[in-house]
């Protein structure tokens, strides 16, 4: 069974692939937060701006593989170009499997995921962005992408930096201080040109 919170059809808005059209698959559940507000304080992880709980109307509750793999294929709307999911959460690989890696592959679409990396990731995902969560322990040192939201007291850049990734990303925390935390990252990002800037380009121009 996979408990999914909305699937739709979107651009990415972060990381390298930002700008690729691409399916999300928003599964429910986080191991680091319930989702609810009046847990956030006590939270692992405590700046999550994403509603994980329970479904929406466009999600829903899969009892396999493959018909999950139908749902998403059926949101695609681009023609020609690879087809490409993003699953995401909550965190995703407490419910990604081997089984759901291959439905995708076997209807044609690329898989990317993001996580925290407190989970090992199944084989088969083409693109594997980790977003490493305050002082929780990685699991998942490695992939094509690591994403950091900066400023973090307990995730420092130096902290990851030596780690096996392909591309390193800093995302400024979306906060009341966002203007000042993107200033931040820029710095960071001159400082040690490993780095690079990711923005959130879904919110900075409107779309989903």
């Amino acid at each position: 069974m996979y408990t999914v919170k909305e699937i739709f059809y979107t651009l990415q808005g972060e990381g390298a692939q930002a700008g690729r059209s691409a399916v999300f698959c928003r599964f429910a559940g986080c191991n680091l937060w319930s989702g609810r507000e009046q847990d956030r304080a006590t939270a692992q992880c405590t700046f999550c701006d994403t509603d994980f709980i329970g479904v929406n109307e466009d999600g829903g509750k899969f009892t396999t593989a493959a018909a999950l793999a139908q749902r998403i294929s059926d949101t695609w709307l681009g023609t020609g170009g690879v087809p490409y999911v993003v699953f995401t959460g909550g965190e995703p690989l407490l419910q990604l499997d081997d089984g759901l890696i291959a439905a995708m592959h076997a209807v044609g679409f690329e898989v990317g995921v993001e996580s925290n990396g407190t989970l090992p990731a199944p084989a088969g995902i083409d693109w594997l962005c980790i977003s490493p969560k305050g002082s929780n322990a990685l699991v998942q040192m490695c992939g094509q992408e690591l994403k950091l939201v900066y400023p973090q007291l307990n995730a420092l850049p130096e902290s990851f930096a030596t780690l096996d990734f392909e591309h390193f990303y800093l995302q400024p925390m979306d906060s009341a201080a966002q203007q000042s935390n993107t200033a931040a990252c820029i710095r960071y990002c001159m400082a040690h040109p490993q780095w690079q800037l990711s923005l959130q380009t879904h919110k900075l121009s409107g779309i989903r």
